[in-house]
């Protein structure tokens, strides 16, 4: 089922979803929030991983 992997055609796929789902005006703040929350969560993993290395 997934011996491919994403091919690109895959991704457009996704993409024209996501697009229809979300609306085009609303995935800039989509986009924001979520790398916002990648970014908090990346710091906490790295605090979690310097607490335990001391």
């Amino acid at each position: 089922m997934l011996r491919n992997g994403l091919e690109p055609w895959h991704l457009v796929i996704l993409a024209v979803i996501v697009i229809v789902v979300f609306g085009s005006k609303k995935l800039p703040d989509t986009a924001r929030a979520l790398g916002k929350s990648m970014r908090i969560l990346k710091s906490e993993a790295k605090a979690m991983k310097d607490e335990n290395a001391h």
